[in-house]
């Protein structure tokens, strides 16, 4: 009998305690949160290693993500209010703005550049210059890595039209390299990762694309209408998300397991992903005073670039560009 009474209390409090959980779980607010490319990159693990360690919830927040295609798609769906924030790449509004997308970026994850260009050393012997007439694969014409490439090519005097562009989506830009049905591709960490395990004997070049065109890494961005009403939301989601870029960087192989939890289609290839994030330490988050923080004069010279270029028409004040009010 009294087996029975302490059954019955472990049980009652283990009900009390569900539905004192419950309410806690409602509270939590729903966001929408735009990728420019499916989730299972992990150029994304600052983002799952943050909703994966509960950053997000312990911010009120529960996050969902939506794919877009490319950058520059995310920024006008943001724009257009279809979703609070996005992740593109910092030049990003530099493009859309210009076109009357009313967007800024809150946050950059990292002082280097996202894209980087890799190329066939036995087919592109000398480099970007040499890139004329050959084969170039991207994510989408619409990406940011796309325009990070035309930035690129502008240095040595090239165009679009100089090179076969291909945009191959998320998986083939890396294969058709791999394949060696391409001369070059707009890479990211893990895509040069990926092809340099699928044919190791590809000789290869990796430039990183701030090393001719200072574009950025990746950014959060939303619109002047959130930043306006709901700064204290951003506020949040800019913390969180920091802090699961600070975890990368500071332990890549345990932010590797718990991004893998998040995404157990990589199940088994913790290592690689380990990899993949010493990539990002070393080519994309590095060179910020301040987690998150912009540069005006980089932004500033970027935008006069791309209006040089053609790539915009019309500059946008550089204020109108960004914001580093969220970092606090």
């Amino acid at each position: 009998m009294q087996l029975r009474r302490q059954f019955l209390g472990l049980a009652l409090a283990a009900s009390a305690a569900a539905f004192a959980a419950a309410p806690a779980r409602a509270q939590l607010q729903d966001v929408t949160y735009l990728l420019p490319a499916p989730p299972s990159l992990p150029a994304f693990t600052p983002w799952m290693v943050a909703k994966q360690r509960g950053y997000f919830a312990a911010e009120g927040l529960n996050v969902n993500f939506q794919v877009a295609r490319g950058g520059v798609d995310v920024a006008k769906m943001v724009g257009a209010g279809n979703a609070v924030v996005g992740g593109a790449i910092g030049d990003t509004p530099i493009l859309v703005r210009a076109n009357g997308v009313p967007v800024k970026a809150v946050a950059l994850l990292g002082g280097r550049s996202l894209m980087q260009l890799v190329v066939n050393k036995d087919k592109v012997a000398n480099g970007v210059k040499d890139l004329k007439g050959k084969t170039v694969t991207t994510l989408a014409f619409q990406d940011t890595t796309y325009f990070a490439l035309l930035g690129m090519l502008a240095t040595q005097g090239l165009k679009k039209d100089d090179i076969n562009g291909q945009a191959a989506g998320p998986v083939n830009v890396w294969k058709l390299f791999a394949a060696g049905q391409a001369d070059a591709m707009a890479a990211v960490p893990e895509w040069t990762f990926y092809a340099a395990k699928e044919n190791p004997a590809i000789k290869t070049e990796l430039i990183p694309s701030d090393t001719l065109f200072k574009s950025m890494a990746q950014a959060i961005v939303a619109s002047d209408e959130t930043i306006q009403k709901n700064p204290e939301l951003l506020r949040k989601l800019v913390r969180a998300t920091l802090k699961g870029m600070k975890a990368v960087m500071d332990d890549p192989v345990s932010a590797a397991a718990d991004y893998v939890k998040a995404m157990p289609e990589h199940a088994g290839k913790e290592a690689d992903i380990a990899a993949i994030l010493k990539g990002y330490n070393t080519y994309v988050y590095p060179g910020q005073k301040t987690l998150g923080e912009f540069d005006e004069q980089r932004m500033s010279e970027l935008q006069d670039f791309y209006l040089k270029e053609g790539i915009i028409q019309t500059k946008s004040p550089v204020k109108d560009l960004y914001t580093n009010a969220f970092l606090q």
